[in-house]
């Protein structure tokens, strides 16, 4: 049986190997899809190119500093031989799970060289910038290969699925959900295994993939696994296509056996990790409530693009990293037009794959908006579907808003097959210019502006210097003010600081990661609050400077006891991701519990005795 599924529409199928001047074009074709992938890339994270390590994502800071963390530490584990999925650096004294947060181990192991040549911050950037071109150009290969007819329709499909709204939102910091180039990889994986005689080969690959997109994007990973059940599914139960469906399917569960064998044997430390192993949790610190998609969203514009540029951006998602469809009304008044003329012009034979895709977007359609109606920023008391599935293992654990990022791939797919239908029957003239101003009007209020970004702290001389080597005990407990938590991450970038320039190991208490302590056992951010940081956290927020009693300092004497702490460290600019730090009024109230501090390089320090 051919790799290629089954075309929407036009009378023959491509060749599975072009003649010589075919691959030419191709390749010409693959190198100018590159090249705009990695400028259009380039361009929407130009805002950090400037200075990688001082500038930050405005809107998501503090993402950007857990995967620098994150980053820094696997290459650490990596070259020190210590735990990549677990560790005792943060949350002292009880550690993170690493495998139930988002570890990157993959891109940890891989870039390793390039964090201690650059640093975590640059490496970032390279990741984020890449991520972005390489998933334009994974789906235009995808199509190319596999799906389309034709290379425009595999350029527009590609272009338009790795720079859409969502893919762009999530460029905010998220090295795991601008990571869109796993989904053609694993469909490319998945298609293999309908090759005859292949499924040890295919499995095999398939298994790998599956064990990288994991370590990158779970919940990425899950969402594909659902849409491909769905979509192939839908596909081979339609009458038309069960005789075929039947025939491949025998090689098709061998592979995927062997898919299940070599994913379970690469991940079986990690999957115990994160469902037995120590500071694990059930579900998730979000509101699957708050972080479902608004209906209305799916046709409005998002902020960063020429829509919103124009003031018709709109702020209907939870935050401005969580625009998941945003697709804009124009769109999916072409999406259905477009439907609706390949479901007329293709072959009864053919519908299968339409029927497919129109049952997969009405399902994660409805599924992304998530256990309750909400409409124009309005909650509703109306039930919708995914209340069912919420309470479920792996559900609970994933925000049913990010379910439209499956919607928008199979948009892409119509708009693409779309194009195909109209080179293989070309309309008239008066019928191509409508559907060229059709396609304009849809897409190019979509096009992606610059991420907006702006300067952090520095990372201190104290730090950057190496000179907290001599104020803390080896292995022993730093604690930068205010403690490190999402709003205020600068801890955790001293510390991807110290590992990628081989300074040592430091450890923190607090830290931003996902841990056991929320409401019904569920997950929460960050560790649960003690008095002392509570204290200090509203302090560094308001700059209030309370009455300190002799019942506060010996709270916060009782806090550093417990951390292990070896000194306290207050730099002289602290970067706060929501609010600004009110540096003055947190030295004042720290004095006040635990005395004078010394003034070391460019920090107040307390030194404390243990």
């Amino acid at each position: 049986m051919p790799l290629t599924p089954p075309a929407l529409a036009g009378p023959t199928p491509r060749p599975s190997h072009p003649p010589a001047g075919g691959r030419s074009a191709r390749r010409r074709a693959d190198l100018l899809v590159a090249l705009i992938a990695i400028a259009g890339a380039s361009w929407v994270t130009s805002g950090l190119w400037p200075d990688p390590a001082g500038r930050a994502v405005t809107v998501n800071s503090s993402d950007q500093a857990l995967f620098e963390w994150l980053l820094a530490y696997g290459a650490h584990a990596l070259t020190h031989g210590q735990d990549p999925f677990f560790t005792d650096l943060l949350n002292v004294p009880d550690g993170v799970n690493l495998a139930v947060n988002t570890s990157i181990t993959v891109y940890a192991v891989v870039f390793a060289p390039l964090i201690y040549l650059v640093g975590a911050p640059t490496t970032f950037l390279v990741i984020l910038t890449g991520n972005l071109a390489a998933t334009a150009f994974g789906w235009y290969w995808l199509l190319s290969r596999h799906l389309a007819r034709s290379t425009p329709a595999a350029i527009l499909g590609g272009l338009f699925i790795g720079f859409s709204p969502g893919i762009v939102a999530h460029a905010n910091a998220h090295l795991n959900w601008s990571a869109g180039w796993i989904v053609p990889m694993l469909l490319w994986g998945v298609l293999r295994l309908r090759r005859p005689g292949r499924w040890r080969s295919g499995g095999l690959l398939l298994g790998t993939l599956v064990a990288v997109a994991f370590s990158i994007a779970a919940e990425g990973l899950f969402f594909t696994a659902l849409a491909c059940g769905v979509f192939f599914g839908t596909w081979a139960l339609d009458p038309a296509r069960r005789a075929e469906a039947r025939a491949v399917l025998p090689d098709f569960l061998r592979g995927l056996g062997v898919t299940a064998l070599v994913a379970f044997a690469l991940l079986a430390y990690p999957l115990w990790l994160h469902f037995l192993g120590p500071q694990r949790f059930h579900g998730t610190g979000f509101d699957p409530v708050i972080h479902a998609e608004d209906i209305a969203a799916y046709g409005a514009y998002p902020q960063r693009t020429l829509a919103g540029e124009a003031g018709l951006g709109t702020t209907l998602a939870p935050n401005p990293t969580e625009e998941n469809s945003f697709l804009g009304l124009p769109l999916l008044v072409l999406a259905v037009f477009c439907f609706v003329v390949l479901w007329r012009r293709a072959a009864p034979e053919r519908r299968a794959t339409l029927r497919a895709l129109g049952v997969s977007i009405a399902v994660f359609t409805v599924l992304s908006w998530g256990p309750r109606v909400k409409i124009f920023g309005m909650h509703t008391d109306v039930p919708l579907p995914y209340a069912l599935l919420g309470h479920l293992p792996v559900f609970n654990a994933a925000l049913p808003s990010r379910l439209a990022l499956v919607v928008t791939p199979l948009v892409g797919l119509v708009l693409a097959h779309t194009v195909d239908l109209l080179r293989a029957a070309p309309p008239s003239r008066r019928a191509r210019i409508g559907w060229l101003a059709g396609y304009a009007v849809a897409l190019l209020p979509l096009l992606p502006v610059p991420l907006l970004t702006s300067q952090r702290a520095p990372i201190p001389e104290f730090v950057a210097s190496g000179t907290w080597r001599q104020y803390v005990s080896p292995g022993g407990v730093l604690t930068p003010l205010p403690l490190t938590l999402d709003l205020t991450p600068d801890g955790q970038r001293w510390q991807a600081y110290a590992l990628s320039h081989r300074q040592g190991e430091f450890r923190i208490p607090a830290g931003f990661f996902l841990g056991p302590g929320g409401p019904d056992d569920r997950g929460r951010i960050g560790p649960v609050p003690r008095a002392t940081d509570t204290l200090l956290l509203r302090v560094a927020e308001t700059g209030e400077r309370p009455v300190i009693t002799d019942a506060d300092r010996e709270a916060a004497r009782a806090d550093l006891a417990y951390w292990r702490v070896d000194a306290v460290v207050l730099p002289d600019r602290v970067h706060g991701s929501k609010f600004p730090i009110h540096v003055d009024a947190l030295r004042d109230v720290t004095t006040d519990l635990l005395g004078p501090p010394q003034r070391v390089a460019d920090v107040w320090l307390w030194r404390l005795a243990r």
